[in-house]
């Protein structure tokens, strides 16, 4: 092992999850119970909750998408970017798999699985919105989750840290062109003034607010204990977004909830697909595992809040958008976790390559 994972190790001794992240999965399992049955018992009220919109923005699922996802903006430090030329590999490794690799990947898997090959067992005026809602969760790159998959994996903490802080930054001005590029080359109407007001309502604002937040909470010294505060209000607004979203999707899952599992493939498909080529990339250009494993981690996970929340601006509470990127949500956690195994165990395998044995 090399001196910096040795130190790095060191730092991540004992790293663990929560309870909310480690049993994320039972949750949104639960949400889809809860979800359901509101929505057979109180039809009119999940339709009155989904009138309160604002120029397309639902404003109850707007104030729960900030409550996701400020907190976890206020982790990164952009000024952290600094640091990047000193894992330059491993950030172009991650970069390239990321933005040139991943988004075009899941178009492919959602037009070959979702139009092609599960066309007969899908509501067929569903299919193109399945296909938008992958693209969704694969066109925006993990934010906070990944920073308990680099703690588990024993992963550089200045990597990760520096290496979410340029995907953020990227994530400002690339997101919408490429969704609407492959949208776009998908053959599904881009409604472009809904995704920029995506854009500037759920990356844009939530980043300026968390940085100006950051800096008075640094200067205070309550930062830390800020983060633990809003930790659980975070993960608790996903969850009643989520109640929310099968409140309104309930019926069609119940009708047909073999559409679950068929749409949980391809994101299963593409997660191992882009963590394995990443890791495997790494190791050519031998970088040091200790970065190899956050990066390969970094460059399978989706940041699926904001999935979720565009997939709701532009496509409605109703739409398989939607529902594709809940389905993101719900095999997260396992999926993720297996990599991390993955990574972890091939430890070996992947330093004696570095060194030629």
């Amino acid at each position: 092992m090399s001196t910096q994972c040795e130190i790095t190790a060191k730092q991540a001794a004992g790293a663990s999850m929560g309870l909310f992240e480690r049993y994320l999965t039972v949750w949104v399992l639960l949400c889809i119970v809860v979800g359901i049955a509101l929505g057979s018992l109180f039809p009119d009220l999940l339709q009155a909750i989904g009138n309160l919109e604002v120029a397309k923005v639902n404003l109850p699922i707007a104030a729960l998408i900030w409550l996701m996802i400020i907190p976890m903006l206020l982790k990164i430090d952009f000024g952290s970017m600094r640091e990047v030329g000193q894992h330059w590999k491993g950030i172009g490794v991650t970069l390239f798999i990321n933005w040139l690799v991943k988004p075009f990947s899941m178009a492919l898997l959602g037009w070959l699985f979702i139009r092609m090959l599960f066309a007969d067992w899908l509501p067929a005026d569903q299919l193109d919105s399945y296909i938008a809602g992958l693209i969704l969760l694969a066109a925006a790159p993990c934010t906070a989750m990944v920073f308990v998959w680099s703690n588990l994996s024993k992963g550089d903490a200045n990597f990760t840290l520096s290496q979410v802080a340029l995907n953020d930054t990227i994530m400002i001005f690339a997101f919408a062109p490429l969704v609407g590029l492959l949208l776009g080359i998908s053959a599904i109407s881009v409604p472009w003034d809904t995704l920029f007001l995506s854009v500037l309502i759920y990356i844009v604002i939530p980043v300026a607010l968390s940085q100006v937040l950051r800096q008075v909470l640094l200067a205070k010294g309550k930062l830390e204990a800020t983060l633990q505060t809003l930790q659980p209000v975070s993960l608790a607004a996903l969850l009643v977004t989520l109640v929310l979203l099968f409140g309104f999707q309930g019926q069609q899952v119940l009708a047909q909830p073999l559409i679950i599992l068929l749409l949980a493939i391809p994101i299963l498909i593409q997660v191992y697909f882009n963590s394995m080529l990443s890791y495997w990339l790494n190791r050519q250009f031998r970088v040091a595992h200790c970065v190899a494993a956050p990066s390969a981690l970094i460059g399978a996970s989706n940041f699926f809040e904001l999935a979720v929340a565009t997939a709701i601006a532009l496509f409605g509470f109703n739409s398989g958008a939607a529902l594709a990127t809940v389905v993101g949500v719900l095999v997260e956690v396992p999926v993720m976790l297996s990599v991390v195994a993955i990574v972890n165990r091939t430890r070996g395998w992947y330093e004696a390559g570095l060194t030629g044995k």
